[in-house]
């Protein structure tokens, strides 16, 4: 029986750790994608609404540009759980990543930007579910 026990703690820490780096790796190509929009590349019609055809005004970059560091914050709130390299952070920082990832979520699916809803919907979704399972299959604890 312990050693069944052992196995489902290795594998609830093995998942934890790999939704945790998943979460991290979509939140760096959002973010990639929000440099895209500073540089002026012309995706607003992918973001903010969909209110801008082709580039951002200067509003809708730097929009981008507090959406990145609220994006590195998240990654690291989730991360700092999983990675012992990285100093730990409060368990209600990654439940407030949580709560505003599943705004996001929410706000994405009900744009009334159909581009918008197409592209961000299903991400902002799968980053949503991979917070939920980083943060319940680690438990309360990172001692492995």
């Amino acid at each position: 029986m312990r050693r069944l026990q052992a196995i489902y703690s290795g594998a609830k820490s093995v998942i934890s750790r790999f939704s945790a780096l998943l979460y991290a790796f979509f939140c760096g190509g959002v973010i990639l994608f929000q440099v895209g929009l500073i540089i002026g590349l012309p995706w607003g019609h992918l973001t903010q609404g969909g209110q801008n055809v082709g580039a951002l005004p200067i509003s809708g970059r730097l929009i981008a540009g507090v959406s990145i560091i609220l994006l590195v914050l998240f990654a690291y709130s989730v991360m700092s759980k999983q990675a012992k390299w990285l100093p730990h952070w409060p368990a209600w920082t990654g439940w407030a990543t949580l709560v505003v990832q599943g705004i996001s979520m929410v706000l994405n699916w009900i744009t009334p930007s159909q581009s918008e809803r197409y592209l961000w919907g299903p991400i902002t979704t799968l980053m949503c579910v991979l917070v939920v399972i980083s943060l319940i299959s680690a438990g309360e604890s990172r001692d492995e």
